[in-house]
């Protein structure tokens, strides 16, 4: 069976060509590097904050379509282009992996805009996937 590939609409998506996330049959979930951009504006906020929060929110939004959620998060990797600006997230990366904090990397690097401030990649494992898709 193929894997499930799920699209959240996003401009980058068709012009490159990618999924936001791909789901195994063995339940992994790959969340591909997610950006920040405000859902009803289509631009990214100013702040690395307000970025840090949207680009969580279609994150959020791709995990619960493959039938998992930031608990089930196994990796993270944080990409920004100012390692400054990190800190910043910090409280609301704290609050949304709480309890279950997953391991996680921070790499400074130009992202595909200047506008971007962060990029958010996640891979999950959905517990007991065998024989369950979304």
């Amino acid at each position: 069976m193929p894997h499930l590939r799920l699209l959240s609409g996003g401009i980058y998506e068709a012009r490159i060509g990618y999924a936001r996330a791909v789901v195994t049959e063995d339940g992994w979930v790959f969340v591909a590097g997610t950006v920040g951009v405000d859902p009803e504006t289509g631009q990214p906020p100013k702040d690395v904050v307000a970025q840090c929060r949207c680009a969580l929110a279609t994150i959020g939004a791709a995990l619960e379509r493959a039938g998992a959620s930031f608990a089930d998060v196994v990796r993270v990797h944080y990409i920004l282009p100012d390692r400054a600006e990190f800190e910043l997230c910090w409280p609301l990366l704290a609050e949304t992996f709480g309890a279950n904090p997953a391991a996680a990397t921070m790499f400074e690097a130009g992202l595909i805009d200047p506008a971007f401030r962060i990029e958010i990649e996640v891979t999950a494992k959905i517990a007991q996937a065998e024989g369950r898709r979304p």
